[in-house]
């Protein structure tokens, strides 16, 4: 049986970003950014990573695709969850919202597993009808924009819900980075809580179906291989 292929979003910059490292004759360009810690744990995890493109209809990707990762990256543009922009509020990159909600409904009509992290996570959580905190400080409850620590570094514990997946997973309670400054304050509609911070934020989700699992933290940086991309690829090979 051949590798499930499991397709990771990814940031579109424009070249300038890259400063002296392009010629000026293309700093007028757009590149596309893929972490590659993301599709190293899908290889890691026995799938078969494919990064994605915008420059497709997000239902025709799909189509070829048995699993998809929503990455981290950029906040989620407040009007999506019916608020106005904050003070604090990050750079936001409406295109990608447009792209990575379109690629979810098109995931989730072919009943496709996801594992969404971070602000993927966030973006899920909206897609659903939920809602965000649009800034926590640092000297808030658990500490949550740990940005100046490596991330390969686990900076607080998560304490996972009995009888979920990720209890399942990874036990009772589990070490994890924090780079995000926003959290979840409604959950949508059809997600289940199954990881908090000690401060009571959601720090996990999974869909009432099972093909859905959301964390807050960057897994991708933690273990190796990891069991939520265990998880993704098992469950992707499970429904072929």
């Amino acid at each position: 049986m051949t590798k499930p292929l499991i397709g990771v979003t990814g940031r579109r910059w424009p070249a300038s970003r890259l400063g002296e490292s392009v010629p000026v004759a293309m700093s007028g360009l757009r590149f596309d950014l893929h972490f590659t810690d993301y599709v190293h744990s899908i290889a890691l995890a026995g799938g078969l990573p494919v990064e994605l493109t915008r420059d497709a209809e997000p239902s025709e990707m799909v189509e070829h695709l048995d699993g998809l990762v929503l990455s981290g990256g950029a906040d989620v543009e407040p009007s999506r969850y019916g608020a106005t922009n904050g003070d604090q509020l990050g750079p936001l990159e409406v295109d990608r919202d447009e792209w990575e909600f379109a690629l979810y409904r098109a995931a989730r009509l072919r009943e496709l597993p996801v594992l969404a992290i971070c602000r993927g996570f966030q973006l899920v959580n909206v897609a659903h009808g939920g809602t965000l905190n649009q800034h926590v400080e640092l000297d808030e409850g658990a500490g949550h924009p740990q940005w100046d620590i490596d991330g390969h570094t686990a900076t607080h514990d998560v304490t996972c819900i009995n009888e979920t997946i990720i209890s399942a997973l990874l036990g009772e309670r589990i070490a994890v980075n924090s780079l995000h400054h926003q959290t979840v304050h409604e959950l949508g509609e059809g997600l289940v809580p199954s990881a908090y911070a000690s401060d009571d934020v959601i720090e996990g989700f999974e869909s009432a179906d099972g093909q859905v699992l959301g964390v807050q933290w960057h897994p991708e940086l933690l273990r190796a291989p990891d069991p939520t991309f265990e998880w993704l690829v098992k469950s992707c090979t499970s429904r072929r």
